[in-house]
Formats: C-alpha cells, sequence, structure tokens
C-alpha cells in the first residue's frame, strides 16, 4: 500500500493497483460500505473493495491528512501492528503540505442515536469532535472500559494511535475462515482466552481495548467525508453500527449542515500541527 499526495477537495480514494477492465477507484465515504461487521469495507458501483480501512482511515484524519490517493494491490490493509502508530509515523515523516481552499466540517446540529439490541452509537452537538466510548466484555482480560476524550492537540497520537485490534482466540479462527485477518498473528492483535492475555508483552495499556474502539470509531466517522465538529458516544458499537449513525445523520438534513471552519476551529481538528509541514511525498 503507497499513500500518495492528492488535490483539495479530492478526499480519501483508495485505488486497487490490481484490478482492471473495472473502475478501480473507491471513495471513502460511509455510502460505499456494503453490510460488514468485523471490520470496514468500502466498496464501488462496479464491486470493486477494500477492506479493514477504518485504521488507516483514523490515521490519517489523527495526522491531519484530509486529502490522499491510497494505492493498494490486494483487497485488504496491511494489519501491520494492528494499531495506527506504523501510518502515523511514515505520515509524519513524509510530512504534510497545506492546501489552497478553506476547510469544510460537518456540524451536528441535535441528537441522532441508533440501536442494536444493547448497542448505541449516537452523535450530539459539540464544539469539536469528542468520543465517549463504553464496553463491556464477559472476558475478564477486558472487562467493563470507559473513555472520554477531545480529540484535538493531538489527543489521538497521545492517547490512541498505539492501541491495538483485539480479539479472543476463536475470533480470529472465525476471521480466517471468512478470508480476513490471514496474516493474523499475536504479534498484530491483542489475543485473549477468559482472564489471559495471549500476545507476548501483554498490553501496552490497562484500558488498550477501550482505546483501541475510539481509534477504530475516529476511522469510522471519517467515512463522513470531512471533519465533524460533534460528540460521538458509543456503547458496545462496533463499525457496523457506526455508518448506520452516518446514514441517519445524513438521511435528515436537519441534523447537520456545513461550515467553514475558522483557524481556530481547523486547529481543534483532530490531527492539527501533529506532523511537520513539508512537501508530502509517498508513505
Amino acid at each position: 500500500m503507497r499513500v500518495h499526495p492528492a488535490p483539495a477537495g479530492n478526499g480519501i480514494v483508495f485505488r486497487r493497483t490490481d484490478v482492471t477492465g473495472v473502475n478501480p477507484r473507491i471513495a471513502a465515504l460511509w455510502s460505499n460500505v456494503p453490510a460488514a461487521q468485523l471490520c470496514t469495507k468500502i466498496e464501488n458501483a462496479d464491486g470493486v473493495q477494500v477492506s479493514t480501512i477504518e485504521h488507516v482511515m483514523a490515521a490519517l484524519v489523527g495526522s491531519g491528512v484530509h486529502n490522499a490517493l491510497v494505492e493498494i494491490d490486494g483487497p485488504e490493509v496491511p494489519i501491520l501492528d494492528g494499531s495506527a502508530a506504523p501510518f502515523v509515523a511514515a505520515f509524519c515523516e513524509a510530512g504534510l503540505r497545506n492546501l489552497n481552499g478553506a476547510m469544510r466540517a460537518i456540524r451536528v446540529l441535535k441528537r441522532i442515536e441508533v440501536r442494536e439490541g444493547a448497542a448505541v452509537a449516537r452523535l450530539d452537538p459539540a464544539a469539536a469532535l469528542e468520543i465517549d466510548f463504553h464496553i463491556d466484555f464477559s472476558d475478564a482480560a477486558i472487562g467493563i472500559q470507559h473513555k472520554t476524550l477531545k480529540m484535538s492537540n493531538g489527543a489521538f497520537v497521545r492517547e490512541l494511535m498505539d492501541s491495538r485490534t483485539f480479539c479472543r482466540r476463536s475470533d480470529v479462527e472465525m476471521m480466517q475462515a471468512n478470508g480476513l485477518a490471514l496474516g493474523g498473528t499475536y504479534e498484530n492483535a491483542v489475543v485473549i482466552e477468559g482472564d489471559q492475555v495471549l500476545s507476548p508483552g501483554g498490553l501496552r495499556h490497562a484500558d488498550e481495548a477501550v482505546r483501541h474502539k475510539m481509534l477504530d470509531a475516529l476511522g469510522d466517522l471519517a467515512l463522513a467525508g470531512a471533519p465533524i465538529l460533534g460528540r460521538y458516544t458509543g456503547t458496545r458499537s462496533g463499525h457496523a453500527l457506526t455508518n448506520k449513525l452516518l446514514r441517519a445523520l445524513f438521511a435528515d438534513p436537519t441534523a447537520w449542515t456545513w461550515e467553514e471552519c475558522s483557524d481556530a476551529q481547523s486547529y481543534a481538528l483532530p490531527g492539527a500541527g501533529v506532523c511537520p509541514a513539508k512537501a508530502l511525498v509517498s508513505a
């Protein structure tokens, strides 16, 4: 996978370099997400797909990148170490370039909420993006965890980017049976069984699980197509429910509006000022 510069207004677009005869480009937008549970997948009208995009999407917005072309020679984004940290490191090593044109954001005007059983995802008005997440797992190695962050001033890089995806050992077997996580090992995910953490070195944070769910949420919210000014609350929610939330938001024209960001608002966006400013090259 290679990440290239793109002009203002391009947004984040994936391009399958191994695909011929059909359109290989897929915009990273909520409307291009088919039904998926275990990861976030995008698909274009020709059926071309890229799956497990949530970590690189979180890394892009968490580094302040809003326009990029992501070229990839297969159907799934590399998992790397299971977090967003390697992507962020590459983006910051390359550096960023400011583009001409105003930064536009999506301001949440009223509460939008979706539910599936005990799982809830909600957006409320707020001055800038905040994420509040609550998880409750029967596995003693995770249990109940809760965390709230305002996603400004580099909070993603400081608090979330190195938190890895987590799963039960049985989940790994199920994902691989479905053609996902084929390179999955104990080195690129936190694998648990009951009260045990099986991955070498243990946890990076005592609450690494909820931090990773917040990382996922940031990546999934990035499929709005522009930064969100609002508060996201997730209770046992996942990729599919967050996408359902975005669909509910955009289905209600009274729930949101475009807003041209002031300098102060732009500086408060996730990733603002995180990476050095210089010419962006392939990362």
